[in-house]
């Protein structure tokens, strides 16, 4: 009994790190509210776009990969390549931003190349898995395999339902934005994008 009720609190715990984390503003949301504006569930195939990422890194760091994510190599690249694809997706949402609504039909196949590319491209993805999301995968251990699995369910449920809610109300609010706020929206996108991108790339470079 002791065990199922430190096992309730460890997960509450998940859900509240995890929440923290991807409540937080960053290259992912930018685009979750990039993408909201073409499609309604967009969320949902950025989300599973995260997880053919998250959950393989998952994997990785429970047998034992940890030591790979703090090499000082992988993040000095991840950062240079990551910054300049940032960059290149913060171009690209404000070269489309006219063609937002037209382009329905195509955000489904791109929002889910979007959320694996934004995913991949973040250094601060890996560098929290390899702090914060390496403690929790620890502690998950504990329970066992069975344990870890819950955990990385319930931690990319998080991501889910966030992104879920976003593109939800970006997606049903839009009919009341102005051609100005419209753009605001997509200036926003486009600053957090480009502003990311140029702060992996030099903090690769120092």
């Amino acid at each position: 009994m002791e065990i199922i009720t430190d096992f309730c609190f460890f997960l509450l715990s998940v859900i509240l790190i995890s929440l923290s984390g991807v409540m937080t503003p960053g290259p992912l949301f930018a685009v979750t509210v990039a993408e909201g504006v073409k499609d309604k569930i967009a969320g949902v195939l950025i989300s599973f776009g995260h997880a053919i990422v998250e959950f393989p890194l998952m994997f990785l760091i429970y047998f034992g990969f940890t030591q790979f994510l703090v090499s000082n190599m992988t993040q000095k690249v991840i950062g240079l390549v990551g910054g300049l694809m940032m960059i290149y997706i913060g171009f690209r949402i404000i070269k489309t931003r006219k063609k937002a609504i037209e382009e329905h039909e195509k955000s489904r196949h791109s929002s889910l190349i979007v959320g694996i590319l934004t995913t991949l491209a973040n250094p601060y993805f890996l560098l929290w898995w390899a702090t914060v999301g390496t403690a929790l995968i620890i502690n998950a251990a504990i329970f066992g395999f069975v344990g870890f699995l819950i955990f990385a369910v319930i931690h990319w449920l998080c991501d889910l339902l966030w992104n879920i809610f976003v593109t939800i109300t970006v997606f049903k609010s839009k009919r009341f934005w102005t051609k100005k706020v419209h753009n605001i929206i997509f200036g926003f996108c486009f600053a957090v994008l480009v502003g990311f991108g140029a702060w992996f790339i030099i903090s690769a470079l120092l």
